[in-house]
This record gives C-alpha cells, sequence and structure tokens, in this order.
C-alpha cells in the first residue's frame, strides 16, 4: 500500500512539473508596453525640470551676489600724512592785483603776435585799442568771441580802433588757432602772463573741487594816449564784441 501510494504521489509531482513547465510566460501586451514607454518619458521629463529648476536657481543666486559685489563701493585706502606733509605749503596759486585803473596810463608791453608780429602800446598810439583775455584756444566759448570780434573788425576800424585778443598760449596754437578759423583780428601770446599782471587778468577758478589758477575772460579799452577808458571782468561771450563796438561809438 506504501509503495502504490508513494508512486502515486511521484506521478503527481512529476506532471506538477510538467504541467508548471508548460505554463506559458506572461506575454506583455502592447498596451502595458506603451504605458510603460509613457511612464519612462514622464520620469525623464520630471528629472529634466528638476535640473532646470536648480540651474535657473544657481544662475539667480549668481546674478544676485555679482549685483552685491557690484554694488559694493570700493573704499579708498586712507592716506595717512606725516607731520613734514602736513606743514608743506599750499601750492602757488599767485593772482595780480592789477597795475592800472580806469583813467590811468597802461604801462608799456611788448609781446609776439600773429602775423610774426611785435606789438607794442607805444606803436600803437593815436588810435584806440581793444585788448580782450580769453582762457584759451580752440575752447567753444573762446572760439565764438573771436569770430565775433572778427565779424566786427570793420566796424571797429571805422572808429580807429584796433582789436588784439590775448591769451597765454603760444605763438604756434595761436597761428594753427586763427588759420583754422579764418580770424581777421591778431592775437597776443601772452605766456610769461605780462600783459595778465598789468590788467589782473588771472584769477582763481574751480576745477573738479580744485583750486586753479586761469585767465578771467575780461576786455579793456585804451584810448589814443595810451589810457584806460573802460573795463568788463568775467565777461559773458554772447552780444559781449557788439556791446564794446557800442561803447567805442560813444566816445
Amino acid at each position: 500500500a506504501k509503495k502504490k501510494t508513494t508512486k502515486k504521489s511521484a506521478k503527481k509531482k512529476v506532471v506538477r512539473k510538467k504541467a508548471t513547465k508548460k505554463k506559458p510566460k506572461k506575454k506583455t501586451t502592447k498596451k502595458s508596453a506603451k504605458k510603460k514607454v509613457v511612464r519612462k518619458k514622464a520620469a525623464k521629463k520630471k528629472a529634466k525640470k528638476k535640473t532646470t529648476k536648480k540651474s535657473a536657481k544657481k544662475k539667480v543666486a549668481r546674478k544676485k551676489t555679482t549685483k552685491k559685489a557690484a554694488s559694493k563701493k570700493i573704499t579708498p585706502k586712507k592716506t595717512i600724512m606725516t607731520k613734514k606733509e602736513e606743514t608743506k605749503p599750499a601750492p602757488n596759486l599767485k593772482v595780480y592785483e592789477a597795475k592800472v585803473a580806469i583813467g590811468q596810463a597802461v604801462p608799456e608791453f611788448r609781446l609776439p603776435a600773429t602775423g610774426n608780429q611785435t606789438v607794442s602800446l607805444s606803436g600803437l598810439n593815436g588810435k584806440k585799442v581793444v585788448i580782450f583775455f580769453y582762457p584759451r584756444d580752440a575752447t567753444p566759448g573762446c572760439t565764438i568771441e573771436a569770430h565775433d570780434f572778427t565779424r566786427l573788425k570793420s566796424s571797429f576800424s571805422d572808429q580807429n580802433t584796433v582789436v588784439y585778443g590775448v591769451s597765454r598760449d603760444s605763438m604756434k596754437s595761436h597761428e594753427k588757432f586763427k588759420e583754422k578759423q579764418s580770424y581777421t583780428i591778431d592775437l597776443l601770446s601772452d605766456e610769461n602772463e605780462e600783459l595778465c599782471a598789468i590788467f589782473g587778468a588771472i584769477r582763481l577758478k574751480n576745477m573738479y573741487g580744485k583750486k586753479v589758477r586761469g585767465i578771467d575772460r575780461s576786455t579793456f579799452v585804451v584810448d589814443e594816449n595810451g589810457k584806460l577808458l573802460k573795463e568788463w571782468r568775467t565777461v559773458k561771450v554772447t552780444g559781449h564784441a557788439d556791446e564794446v563796438l557800442e561803447y567805442i561809438k560813444t566816445i
């Protein structure tokens, strides 16, 4: 009886093994395959979004740090002055007091002028003289002022008056300036400040917070005998030449 039962159980085991072998593996359907592909794509998209968000946050953080760095002001290093430096005298900012007043005789002067000339006060006796001081060649205001006096040159000549422009520029600079602008008036070079000292035409100016010496735009009229008749100081260019001519017509 035992043998029969064991044979039967053995047969059953064999049958079970065959059955398991015969059982086909579950085939993945097309739908499930598509679902898997879709899931993978969705997962990839999510991963990309996360990375892009992270990179975007990093970029924003970088911009903020660069802005902060730019907004930080660079504080200059404090220079510690020694006692010797503190006691050093200020640079020479000498200005001149005029050596002549209205009604007085103008001191003699001799200066080089454009056209290879030398102009002296004594050489101008018998004529009225207009001398206008301007700061520098080829600057906007000075260029306009010299053009205005050039425009009126014949009217001044009709009043027995000669006109000279004066600055501290060299003769080379004057010749270039005159030629370029086609001026018919002559320019005097006062590099040594001889004429500036006579008329007190140097004053202190503020430039970028510092005091500097410079010519005060000013005009002087000298009569036929060499006496000072009229002066204008700290002149505004617009209409000034016409104003001087009108005055000349009244004397």
